[in-house]
């Protein structure tokens, strides 16, 4: 099995930064696509950001020139720099990847447990 553990939410004033963090771990053979997705109150779940293996990015508009998303390969990790954070920001925030368990084996999508997020006007 793969697990996804997140770190580094928190609360922060407008304006202000905060770091995710997010590894994988368990039975991996490869990671694919990892990315940041968030969920506020009352609101669907959105892409917030991802990198494919090749660190190619994309990013919400939303969030373009504030956040940055990369990671690190030998780490099986993915990182979240959120800069200029808004109220609208708040939501919970979770890592997703795209791992294959074996070579040759299909890759399948896993969900870290989400870390809050609060941004205060």
């Amino acid at each position: 099995q793969v697990q996804l553990v997140e770190s580094g939410g928190g609360m922060a004033q407008t304006g202000g930064s905060l770091r995710l963090s997010c590894a994988a771990s368990g039975t991996i053979y490869r990671v694919n696509d990892m990315g940041w997705y968030r969920q506020a109150p009352g609101k669907q779940r959105e892409l917030v950001a991802n990198t494919d293996s090749d660190s190619n990015t994309n990013y919400a508009d939303s969030v373009k020139g504030r956040f940055t998303i990369s990671r690190d390969n030998a780490r099986n990790t993915v990182y979240l720099q959120l800069n200029g954070l808004k109220p609208e920001d708040t939501a919970v925030y979770y890592c997703s990847a795209v791992v294959a368990m074996r070579w040759m084996g299909q890759a399948a999508r896993y969900w870290g447990q989400g870390t809050q997020v609060t941004v205060s006007s």
